[in-house]
């Protein structure tokens, strides 16, 4: 009998799976722990994609794939969890990606944020961005700050998001949340109308573009506490990427407006925890006079300097926040140099250390790993002990 979406998203709850691909000429493919591991079952088929995405996809969201090649849509199963959906086109057969989104609110303490940054969310307005690759958690620790302003703050908040991923319940704050495509058209859209229904605090799900970049500054300006995230890592980029989708001649006043409006810049990582599990690891830059006036002055390449002396303050590099994490032997060094923003310095740093210590708590681990990826495959080792039997 043929596996169903309902037997693939209970596993991947029961396994605690990030992640499951459906790929037409492979088994479903769950990633957990962040590896992809093939689940016991028959490779699909296109007929199988197919049939997989029909019985969780709306109507409407098969018909945007045959318009458009894509669709995205959020899918609740049961009470058990919710998941963000990506379905697609490819070589003229379907594909589909699920990312669970756990049902559960997490507080600061389960997702490694700095107690620090409670400070941030007590400020009544301004701006404040969440940034990192895809699948680093923006939208968990977006989750967890809105959470603890709904029990801290008698606030009217409201989100767009594109999918609601999390659902928030009314406590001490108003929770609005809008869908895009559901409830708005778009980002910039949504932002506009947030601003005549009495907010305190916007959630952009994601600053895709000129206008809700705009947008965004303007409600941090006049009064409001703005969230949105980009797809950048850490405070230099971040900054940059938001200057330079303006054109030339608005970029000095865009720059302006930026250094009055930003209260934080918050830039994480997400990667295997050695031992088991997934850790998060976080650049944080907090406004001060001094990155008021080096955004103001196009000096953002002096930024990293601020916030690596700006510990006062609650700041943090993301690579002296991976080194900690190294210490204390919570991650290898493999996954600190590939989640670094200047792997070179880090490098440098590592091996003037290992050359001072003479040996690194994680020399085994590696040596294990290495000892594994250099072992010949079970089934070449066999073949090759086949061919030399034949041969004597």
């Amino acid at each position: 009998m043929a596996i169903t979406m309902a037997q693939l998203m209970e596993f991947m709850v029961a396994q605690g799976a990030s992640d499951l691909h459906c790929a037409v000429g492979r088994k479903p493919t769950i990633r957990k722990g962040g590896h992809l591991k093939d689940v016991n079952a028959p490779e699909l088929t296109p007929a199988d994609t197919v049939r997989l995405a029909k019985e969780i996809a709306p109507e409407k969201n098969m018909k945007e794939l045959q318009a458009d090649g894509s669709t995205d849509f959020g899918f609740a199963f049961g009470d058990k969890a919710r998941f963000r959906v990506a379905i697609f086109k490819q070589k003229n057969v379907v594909g589909m990606v699920l990312r669970q989104i756990p049902n559960k609110l997490l507080t600061f303490e389960q997702i490694g944020l700095p107690e620090n940054v409670k400070r941030i969310l007590d400020r009544p307005r301004g701006l404040v961005l969440v940034t990192g690759p895809t699948g680093s958690g923006k939208t968990t620790t977006l989750a967890t700050m809105i959470d603890y302003i709904n029990q801290n703050e008698d606030s009217h908040i409201i989100t767009v998001e594109d999918p609601i991923e999390y659902y928030h319940s009314h406590k001490k704050s108003i929770l609005t949340q809008r869908e895009l495509h559901n409830d708005v058209t778009t980002f910039s859209e949504g932002l506009r109308r947030a601003l005549r229904q009495d907010p305190d605090v916007i959630l952009v799900g994601e600053m895709r573009d000129l206008e809700t970049i705009g947008a965004a500054i303007t409600a941090a300006e006049t009064g409001h506490l703005v969230f949105g995230t980009l797809h950048t890592t850490g405070a230099t980029r971040t900054v940059d990427r938001i200057i330079d989708a303006f054109p030339t001649n608005q970029q000095e006043q865009v720059r302006a407006q930026l250094a009055v409006s930003i209260i934080a810049i918050i830039s994480q990582a997400l990667m295997p925890k050695h031992g088991g599990g997934m850790i998060a690891a976080f650049e944080i830059m907090v406004s001060t006079s001094a990155v008021e006036n080096l955004i103001r002055e196009a000096k953002t390449y002096q930024l990293s300097s601020v916030i690596q002396t700006g510990k006062k303050e609650g700041m943090v590099l993301l690579d002296d926040y991976l080194w900690e994490l190294y210490g204390a032997q919570k991650i290898t060094r493999l996954e600190m140099f590939r989640a670094s923003s200047n792997i070179k310095e880090m490098r440098e740093k590592f091996d003037k250390e290992k050359r001072a210590r003479g040996r690194m708590w994680d020399d085994s681990v590696i040596a294990a790993e290495e000892a594994k990826w250099a072992a010949p495959p079970a089934a070449a080792a066999a073949a090759a002990s086949a061919r030399r039997a034949g041969d004597e």
